[in-house]
């Protein structure tokens, strides 16, 4: 294992200035510990107050003071978790991954460090195939975590290792042990509300009486799919280097070759040929590669980061859209061709569309980012997320860019199809009614 874990660090330069993602816990302090004792490396930590548990300032004082007494240089950094999570329509866990990476990376860059290293271990890599398994996810997901990723995009993005990736809790534990290493337990990894703690406490104990190898086995499995997944990979990428051709910032290619080669080879096509688009892969998905792949002669579609598809005699092409759909005042009576959509404000329902509170307040129709919130009639829980409110009804990111935003003056009081905020209906006899023909498919 330990040969392993130099391996990895060995894709360092001598000397490599490195970030210690430090939580507190057994697993990170002997990570730091590790990197400490090797002693060709110059190493910082940093904590992430996630600030979800009275305790957490706890937890960065002993980082903190553990770092001084060694004379390792040490990075606080903080976030409003639950925040971020209510105003994104995202778990705890995830907005906590999210806002923890973000203070990497950025510290990372401010930094000029070579590397970010966490101390994610063999069990850790287990728990989340399987999670990423029961989510939904192709082999991308089910090879697991990688031992060294880019963090974040562009050529000087850092990079994120796992040294102890090979590492069972076990020898963790004999680690710490051998060497009087100190920590603190986070009191919510004993809860079962999260699910990757359930998953811990309940299912992998169960897999591990059916067979005692089980983690082994799991992660034996997602080495075998990493080497599928790498070799489809690298029959899409040739197939694009053979048939993409790129010419003033627009990349086209014969729509049949993505449809003459197996099923998962096309997909993979797709989405490497999104992502060389737009310089990026995160947010990128099945999703997006579907609406690439099932484009019909004649059609467009608007896809993320500011991308458009469109197919003309049986040519593909990805660009970026010109100008993104406008800002529009809809005065009464006068249609109003937004996007797919033709919208007429009335004073009375008529037809499709949506029902406003009477009044003098200027109407908008505008694109939406997602952030933006809606408290609708019968909605448990206050206001959501459009993205979340589109994600429950499974109106997808691309549909969910046309989708017109209705705003009273500044305020956000409608959206279609999702429906009007409870504070912006009719509350008597008179109403506005937004008249909609046309798709937002």
């Amino acid at each position: 294992m330990t040969t392993r874990t130099e391996a990895v660090l060995g894709q360092l330069p001598a000397g490599g200035h490195i970030l210690c993602a430090v939580s507190g816990g057994r697993d990170s302090m002997c990570l730091l510990h590790y990197l400490m004792e090797r002693g060709d490396l110059s190493v910082t930590a940093a904590h992430f107050d996630h600030h979800l548990r009275p305790t957490s300032g706890r937890d960065a004082a002993f980082v903190r003071d553990w770092c001084r007494e060694r004379g390792i240089p040490f990075l606080l950094g903080e976030g409003d978790v639950a925040a971020l999570a209510a105003e994104e329509g995202l778990s705890t866990e995830e907005a906590a991954r999210k806002a923890r990476y973000a203070f990497l990376e950025r510290a990372a860059r401010e930094g000029g460090f070579a590397a970010v290293c966490t101390a994610h271990h063999a069990r850790d890599n287990a728990e989340t195939i399987l999670l990423n398994l029961i989510r939904g996810t192709g082999s991308a997901g089910l090879r697991g975590m990688r031992e060294a990723r880019p963090l974040g995009t562009g050529p000087d993005a850092p990079v994120l290792l796992r040294p102890f990736l090979r590492w069972g809790p076990e020898e963790l534990a004999r680690y710490a042990e051998d060497h009087a290493i100190p920590h603190v337990e986070d009191e919510s990894n004993g809860s079962d509300g999260p699910a990757r703690n359930r998953l811990r406490h309940q299912v992998l104990p169960v897999l591990e009486s059916i067979n005692p190898q089980a983690v082994g086995n799991i992660l034996r499995a997602a080495e075998t799919l990493r080497r599928e997944d790498e070799a489809l990979n690298a029959l899409a990428r040739e197939l694009l280097a053979k048939n993409v051709s790129e010419a003033d910032g627009e990349l086209s290619l014969d729509a049949r070759v993505l449809r003459e080669v197996p099923e998962a080879v096309g997909e993979r096509a797709a989405l490497l040929l999104l992502e060389r688009a737009a310089g990026r892969r995160q947010d990128l998905g099945a999703a997006h590669a579907a609406a690439l792949l099932g484009l019909p002669e004649g059609g467009e579609a608007d896809l993320p980061y500011g991308l458009a598809a469109r197919k003309r005699d049986g040519t593909l092409t990805l660009c970026h859209r010109k100008a993104p759909l406008p800002r529009e005042a809809l005065p009464l009576d006068r249609p109003l061709r937004w996007g797919d959509c033709l919208l007429t404000l009335r004073d009375h329902p008529e037809g499709e569309g949506l029902i406003l509170r009477a009044g003098d307040e200027p109407v908008f129709i505008a694109p939406l980012t997602g952030a933006e919130r809606l408290t609708l009639p019968g909605q448990h829980g206050g206001s959501r997320t459009v993205k979340r409110l589109c994600r429950d009804r499974g109106i997808d990111p691309i549909r969910r860019q046309r989708l017109p935003g209705v705003f009273l003056g500044a305020e956000l009081a409608a959206v279609w199809p999702l429906g009007t905020d409870e504070a912006f209906l009719p509350t008597g006899g008179e109403c506005r009614f937004l008249s909609i023909m046309g798709t937002t498919e």
